[in-house]
């Protein structure tokens, strides 16, 4: 379970950057992105399948979760 940073690009996209791998790609859907509620699976542009636990609040971007492969 990498560690990654999720972060806002200047266009208002969410990035996912795994630093152990130099990995960077924008997020594509999240699975729960609601005012209450934001995680589950998570789909990058490169069509990879990531997952997180639902976070309630959601979290202030940047920040760092423990995320794992959902593939």
């Amino acid at each position: 379970m990498p560690s990654v940073m999720i972060r806002k690009s200047d266009s208002g996209a969410l990035l996912f950057y795994v630093a152990k791998k130099d990995m960077e790609e924008t997020i594509a859907t999240v699975e729960t992105d609601t005012p209450q509620t934001w995680g589950g699976e998570v789909e990058l542009t490169d069509g990879s399948r990531w997952y997180v636990d639902p976070i309630s609040p959601p979290p202030v971007f940047p920040t760092t979760l423990r995320f794992k492969r959902a593939d």
